[in-house]
């Protein structure tokens, strides 16, 4: 289960200016300095996910939807509210984030099950079948940095699929990759579905949402402004588009 309540971000908006030093002190002395504004990202989100619910955002982008998943993955804390998530959870945000490039696939594999909380013996016995499904063996020992993004990609989706979590969330993971990575991918995750992963996936394919989810919210400027079945959801998506 994930519960939100009233949570709120907000961020420092710079230009480049402000993150020039030497113009930062000449703009003090010469009396125009002004500090940097702050935007809000998301605004009192209150949501709560059953366990083995498939909950789709939706939104235009800059709506917040992106950065709602980094908050429950407990990438971004928020500037206010509270985020409670029960079970291992596996962000499929930014397929290979959190590797280091300067460290082999194999080493990537484990230490990124062993920070998800998995045991590290554990981690080293899921390596081979991790690097079957994402075609890299002969890569074993290579530095990730030397991979190519598709490679990458594949990887990150390998690892934190394979982990089988208790709570998924997927942003966009079906634009990467060539179209057979993106039919296994789907395959692998649908058994995930089938089992009772929880998920909550973000998507501009309304059809994935309708088809896919069992419910959806629109999120608009940070704030949810509809929450109900897929279908509604994407329609009210559709007017505010056309509005």
């Amino acid at each position: 289960m994930i519960r939100l309540h009233d949570v709120s971000l907000t961020r420092r908006v710079q230009d480049d200016r402000s993150l020039d030093l030497k113009r930062t002190m000449l703009d003090v002395l010469r009396g125009r300095y002004r500090p940097p504004q702050r935007k809000s990202v998301l605004r009192a989100v209150s949501l709560t996910i059953e366990a083995g619910e498939r909950l789709g955002i939706i939104g235009r982008n800059g709506a917040g939807k992106s950065t709602l998943l980094k908050v429950i993955a407990g990438i971004i804390p928020p500037s206010a509210g509270t985020v409670e998530v029960k079970g291992v959870v596996a962000p499929l945000i930014e397929l290979g984030a959190g590797f280091d490039p300067d460290l082999s696939v194999i080493d990537n594999i484990v230490l990124y099950g062993v920070l998800l909380g998995f045991d590290y013996h554990a981690m080293q016995a899921r390596v081979g079948p991790i690097l079957e499904f994402a075609q890299l063996g002969e890569f074993a020992h290579a530095l990730v940095k030397t991979l190519s993004s598709g490679m990458w990609a594949r990887l990150g989706f390998a690892v934190a699929s394979d982990l089988e979590p208790d709570v998924l969330l997927l942003d966009e993971v079906f634009a990467v990759g060539d179209e057979e990575f993106r039919r296994r991918s789907r395959e692998r995750i649908e058994r995930l579905w089938n089992r009772g992963t929880t998920s909550i996936v973000v998507s501009h394919d309304l059809p994935f949402i309708v088809e896919t989810c069992t419910r959806a919210i629109c999120l608009a400027g940070g704030r949810v402004a509809f929450m109900g079945d897929p279908r509604p959801a994407a329609r009210f998506y559709i007017d505010t588009l056309d509005a």
